[in-house]
């Protein structure tokens, strides 16, 4: 795939989209809050909505430039949008929605809907109507109407969100197994996880604007700033002050600690993630005392909230998350220690 897009578009008066990026990917995760920009971002590529102005190209083809006055109908732009409630047609059965995507004589478009509903487990509900199926069914029969028509991008918008946690991964590992074969994927998701496990390459937005892009992995193990931080689930974020070419002071933790990179000037912030804390044994250096605020539990792992017990006034001190696994055999240690290469150096 090779898409790129440079668009502005005003949605308020105090919001304006300004998308740019671009990608060879196979699959590109679009990662934001909600209200970020990043399900027009995908409306403006499928042609529901036009931008002011910009350029939108897909593998060589202008799906939008508003300087040449080229704006191709979505039906022209050969990408697939599954909307984030399937917008089945619900006087349609299944086997009718999806045929209706294709063109052509009834018995051809009959026999490739069959062909995609038994494909995506569907089998025996082709004369169902969509409110007779659960919410994953209806997922797949919108999914089985976008594929047959054999698109040349497929973007999905928050496909997920409207599905349990068993269903939701069960239709993750399907989707997987679809888009080995068909097409390249623009997905916008505010789950960090499912970028994560979904896309190879991931772009980070906030408020209107792309923070930035790369590998997903290497998002995830150097963000760069706070705010790409955050948005991939950094709980732990501080403000500090350089005190030496690889150690900084955290105010508001009271806690000097040693890094493994060089900390330049530009670095404002560091971050440390909630998983990556384990019990101190015998290091010298960034050891934290604890001073539990509160303990919780998920089904499969413990959260500790802490401050650092041996600052000044540790119950003014910011409060610090680790979470561990329940079957780590750990008990609540009175230190904790944090690898100088699991310090995350931010930029604002």
């Amino acid at each position: 795939m090779s898409l790129r897009v440079r668009i502005k578009k005003r949605l308020s008066k105090s919001f304006l989209l300004e998308s740019e990026f671009e990608t060879s990917s196979c699959c590109l995760g679009i990662l934001g809050a909600s209200g970020c920009g990043k399900s027009m971002t995908l409306k403006c590529i499928a042609g529901i909505e036009t931008p002011d102005e910009g350029l939108i190209a897909l593998n060589g083809r202008t799906l939008f430039d508003s300087r040449k006055k080229i704006n191709l109908k979505p039906q022209q732009r050969r990408a697939g949008y599954l909307f984030q409630n399937y917008a089945l047609f619900p006087r349609m059965t299944v086997l009718e929605n999806i045929s209706a995507a294709l063109g052509g004589p009834r018995k051809q478009r009959r026999e490739a809907a069959c062909a995609w509903i038994e494909r995506l487990g569907l089998g025996g509900l082709g004369a169902q109507y969509p409110h007779r199926l659960s919410g994953g069914q209806q997922q797949r029969a919108a999914l089985a109407r976008m594929l047959i028509r054999e698109p040349e991008l497929i973007l999905l918008d928050e496909p997920f969100s409207a599905l349990d946690a068993c269903l939701r991964e069960q239709m993750q590992i399907l989707l997987q197994d679809i888009l080995e074969t068909h097409g390249d994927v623009v997905l916008v998701t505010h789950n960090r996880d499912e970028a994560y496990r979904l896309c190879s390459e991931m772009l980070v937005m906030e408020s209107g604007k792309a923070l930035k892009k790369g590998p997903v992995r290497e998002m995830f193990r150097r963000p760069g700033s706070v705010g790409v931080a955050r948005l991939t689930g950094c709980k732990n974020i501080c403000a500090v002050q350089r005190s030496g070419e690889r150690e900084v002071y955290a105010s508001s933790w009271g806690l000097s600690l040693r890094t493994a990179e060089k900390v330049g000037g530009e670095i404002t912030h560091i971050g440390i993630r909630a998983h990556d804390f384990e019990p101190a044994a015998r290091q010298s250096h960034n050891v934290l005392p604890l001073k539990v605020r509160r303990k919780s539990e998920d089904p499969f792992e413990h959260i500790v909230l802490f401050t650092n017990a041996a600052a000044q006034a540790p119950e003014e001190q910011g409060e610090l998350w680790w979470k561990y696994s329940k079957y780590s055999g750990w008990q609540v240690p009175q230190k904790l220690y944090i690898a100088p290469e699991n310090i995350l150096l931010l930029v604002p």
